[in-house]
């Protein structure tokens, strides 16, 4: 075996996990305090990177060019859940899908207004765009920046939930919005704050893999399908839930898409291996999904008032 290779896609399966939870994050944190469907979080990652690669071609500094992009996503959540998803809230979850599916042909028109249909990209400085080595091992320098920011975010997500007033209020809420209500916090304040947060964090997703990948419109459409995956398999609700799931489906997704195949040839021919792999290599992460309804339906984590 190639333990390099293995190594390296290993890394990329943890990068993709990585870039799964902080959708997933921002999708159970809508749903396990407001139970909102929101099929338009996707859209979230697109603007994320678009603004990136807008205010990169302005600046040209990454740093800046993330942190005034993370807060113009924030905006945009904000006025999202303030002006459209906050009239929702009491429908049931047909008009969310409904609605949200809407904005999601709203955002993508709205981007090729304003960025054409050539998308965005966003060069790194010399600084990422090397490699390190370790031990015989060489792995990209931006691989390993966004590992580290995942799992940066990953921390502090857990002390926002676990360890702040505002996390007291989020589990609150998901536990009996009502008895919050009740006790005089302003829930509507709360459900502002929260929606806007997961925004954020879409956003800040697809501003870390829009040089690698370039801006482009629909590109949140399809990563939210799997993200959504991530969320059912971790319980919804859960941000524990989220992390552990989707670093196991990044792993299951990259590795199954580069050992699959060998693993087929030691039963079928070579022509039959390599015919079903890539079709098999993208069915497991549904596969695992159903077979997580089947044994466990609330999800490997189930949340008790957003699980930390």
């Amino acid at each position: 075996m190639d333990w390099h290779l293995l190594i390296s896609q290993m890394l990329n399966g943890l990068q993709l996990g990585l870039l799964l939870f902080l959708l997933a994050a921002g999708l159970t944190l809508i749903f396990g305090i407001m139970d909102f469907i929101n099929l338009s979080h996707g859209s979230f990652y697109m603007i994320g990177a678009f603004f990136c690669a807008s205010l990169m071609a302005i600046t040209g500094s990454l740093i800046f060019s993330i942190v005034f992009a993370v807060i113009g996503v924030f905006v945009v959540g904000a006025l999202v859940e303030r002006f459209i998803a906050r009239r929702l809230y009491k429908n049931d979850h047909l008009d969310h899908v409904l609605v949200t599916f809407g904005l999601i042909l709203v955002f993508d028109t709205l981007a090729h207004m304003i960025w054409g249909s050539a998308g965005g990209v966003i060069p790194l400085p010399d600084a990422l765009n090397g490699q390190l080595e370790f031990g015989g091992f060489v792995i990209p320098t931006y691989r390993l920046l966004i590992i580290a920011a995942g799992l940066m975010v990953a921390v502090g997500l857990y002390f926002l939930v676990a360890r702040s007033r505002l996390g007291m209020l989020i589990r609150a809420g998901a536990s009996n919005r009502t008895m919050v209500s009740a006790l005089g916090i302003n829930i509507d304040r709360l459900y502002f704050v929260v929606f806007a947060i997961g925004a954020a964090l879409a956003g800040f997703a697809g501003m870390l893999i829009a040089p690698i990948t370039e801006a482009s419109i629909g590109m949140g459409n399809e990563i939210i399908i799997v993200a959504f995956v991530v969320v059912i398999v971790g319980g919804l609700g859960s941000i524990k839930g989220a992390f552990y799931s989707a670093i196991l489906i990044g792993f299951i997704d990259t590795l199954g898409r580069s050992y699959l195949d060998d693993l087929l040839k030691l039963f079928v021919s070579n022509q039959s291996a390599e015919t079903a792999a890539p079709a098999l290599s993208a069915m497991m992460i549904y596969l695992l999904m159903a077979v997580v309804l089947v044994f466990k339906p609330q999800g490997l984590f189930p949340p008790g008032g957003l699980n930390k």
